[in-house]
């Protein structure tokens, strides 16, 4: 084995080491001495109507499609959602199999984490986010039965937390253009989606009105390694902090030639689905976007961020238009990161849940034990 091999071995052995989290010091449930239950799964589809059509560089839509998923265990609730944006490949039908197949009801010990996502992953492959909807539920769950919040299970600072982005997306009326740019003066980021084909036209109108720090989300929709520089130089004139995904997943060297030129730091979001790719993104990438939806939910995710950091590599948080069911489990995590986009509950019309808030553009976790929501009766 090389040194470069040998390094990164180490790198990666230690940040697995370091994630695993021991329930010992927390003791039995607050909630009772013994535990005699088994887990109980239930399910529903539910459709989040979003309150802008929502422009990308390879679609546009109005609605997402999502499950919403409960897991009971002596009596305490837990709470978790599947959203499904079309590109992820999953849908209502997929998802709502994949849970029918679980027989989580063998477990009679809802904080053998590792063996529940071990055995999720030997039902059936890929299916991130129905896998995801049953890691929230289950964290929700055991953190009420601790009596805690995630952020302080995990030891995070709540007070850490940085300023969410607020995603706006190119609108061909100019009153609808308008009313999303109005809609983004609270926060202290803007988040702009582009690579579908009036990129430069979306930064001057906002421009015209703000000088707030952007975020450019491309999408992949920036074909060519010349025009993926050409845009990160223009946009480094215009008070960018980063671009996500500027160029096809598939296009790794040439991502790479746009990294080792580009002024702006470089962030991996398709590219990037689980703990594996997280090493692969590494030399391509300046940054990984960790995403519940795809990294089959806050137990993977946490290791995610620690490996990346081990790595020297930026990290941000996103999430998909989700309720603030996965939004506020995503938060939970907001402490370890550099940068996040905790939007996706603000741009739908039909939130289920009360959880996380945002002062002045900056992330405000509940306090509340688990994921930290309470559904809206």
């Amino acid at each position: 084995m090389n040194r470069r091999n040998f390094l990164r071995t180490s790198i990666l052995g230690t940040a697995l080491a370091m994630s695993p989290i021991s329930f010992s010091a927390f003791g039995e449930p607050t909630r009772k001495t013994t535990r005699s239950g088994r887990l109980n799964l239930s399910f529903e589809p539910y459709e989040l109507k979003l309150r802008h059509t929502f422009n990308l560089a390879k679609n546009q839509r109005t609605t997402t499609p999502g499950v919403q998923v409960q897991l009971e265990f002596d009596g305490v609730v837990g709470y978790g959602e599947a959203s499904m944006p079309p590109y992820l490949g999953e849908s209502v039908q997929s998802v709502t199999e994949f849970l029918s197949k679980l027989d989580l009801s063998q477990f009679d010990d809802p904080f053998r984490i590792e063996d529940i996502h071990a055995y999720m992953e030997s039902v059936a492959p890929n299916n991130r986010a129905a896998k995801a909807s049953v890691d929230i539920a289950l964290h929700d769950l055991l953190g009420k039965m601790m009596g805690q919040p995630w952020y302080k299970i995990w030891g995070l600072n709540p007070e850490t937390t940085p300023n969410t982005s607020y995603t706006i997306s190119y609108q061909s009326d100019p009153a609808e253009m308008q009313k999303e740019i109005d809609e983004c003066a609270p926060f202290r980021v803007v988040k702009v989606k582009m690579g579908v084909g009036h990129d430069k036209e979306i930064v001057e109108a906002l421009r015209r009105y703000s000088d707030v720090p952007i975020c450019v989300d491309a999408n992949q929709g920036w074909s060519s390694k010349e025009h993926a520089l050409e845009m990160c130089e223009w946009l480094a004139e215009k008070n960018c902090l980063f671009v996500e995904q500027p160029m096809p997943k598939e296009m790794i060297d040439e991502t790479a030639w746009v990294r080792e030129r580009s002024p702006l730091p470089l962030i991996a979001d398709e590219f990037l689905q689980r703990l594996p790719d997280v090493t692969r993104a590494h030399g391509a990438y300046d940054g990984i976007n960790i995403k519940l939806m795809k990294s089959t939910g806050m137990h993977e995710a946490y290791k995610m961020a620690v490996l990346a950091r081990a790595l020297g590599m930026k990290v941000m948080l996103g999430c998909m238009t989700e309720t603030s069911c996965a939004v506020t489990a995503a938060a939970q995590l907001s402490p370890m990161v550099d940068w996040a986009d905790l939007d996706g509950n603000l741009l739908i019309a039909n939130d289920r849940f009360d959880g996380i808030k945002i002062n002045d553009g900056k992330v405000i976790i509940p306090d509340r034990p688990g994921i930290g929501v309470e559904l809206l009766s």
